[in-house]
């Protein structure tokens, strides 16, 4: 406060960052991400490449993955909006706690992790950004933010216990679940191409973290994020 004026500082400890400008000298609006850290997506990856299952690890994860859509297809339906925003407040737990462990491995051996913390948690923020674009098209109902609660308490806490016991099975369900979220974007995209989904004009925040042109449409933001889909599989 100064002089009974107040400032709304948008930021998680109450103190306003410092001031970024685009390349053309014009305010950068978003304190989430920042312009160094946007990009533009790999429209050509691979989207069809599957990891078969070999090793009893390998068909553990997968078959954990496939038991888990089930309940996922019952309460979402087609509903694809909503179910993108509640999926990636998991999606973006794994590359969190996988560089959390990592990162401690590192401190106790003195040694460095080969580059994988960084790129774990670039993963994390990659997948959070993806709920912060969705959560501009589709509100989350009360239940519905209810159930973020208890799906990613227990979601983060067996993910840890996992990663702890085989993170080779830890990093196979992250890349079968990737797996799962290319598909289920895919049916995203048959449904806006059919009309059931409206086509809706691109969030500011889109447009901005993967650099796409002003005019994109919801469609062109659900092809950029199964195109980061499928590279976290191929990571993991």
């Amino acid at each position: 406060e100064d002089g009974g004026n107040k400032e709304v500082v948008a930021s998680y400890w109450g103190i306003k960052g410092e001031e970024v400008k685009k390349e053309d000298g014009t305010p950068w609006k978003w304190n989430c991400f920042r312009p160094w850290e946007t990009y533009q997506a790999d429209l050509t990856i691979d989207l069809k490449k599957h990891h078969v299952p070999t090793t009893f690890l390998d068909k553990l994860a997968y078959w954990t993955v496939k038991s888990l859509r089930f309940p996922t297809d019952v309460f979402f339906q087609r509903r694809y909006g909503c179910r993108a925003m509640m999926l990636e407040t998991v999606a973006a737990v794994p590359g969190m706690v996988g560089g959390m462990l990592l990162h401690c491995k590192s401190l106790r051996r003195f040694e460095h992790s080969g580059g994988w913390i960084k790129t774990l948690l670039d993963e994390a923020e990659n997948e959070r950004m993806h709920l912060m674009t969705f959560m501009e098209v589709s509100q989350p109902r009360w239940y519905e933010r209810a159930l973020v609660f208890t799906v990613q308490g227990v979601f983060f806490n067996a993910y840890f216990l996992a990663y702890l016991a085989s993170p080779k099975l830890a990093h196979r369900v992250v890349g079968y679940l990737e797996e799962e979220a290319i598909h289920s974007y895919t049916e995203f995209l048959k449904e806006l191409d059919k009309g059931t989904i409206e086509n809706v004009p691109a969030p500011a925040i889109a447009i901005d973290y993967w650099r796409l042109p002003a005019d994109s449409t919801l469609r062109d933001v659900v092809m950029v994020v199964r195109a980061d889909e499928a590279h976290h599989r191929d990571v993991n």
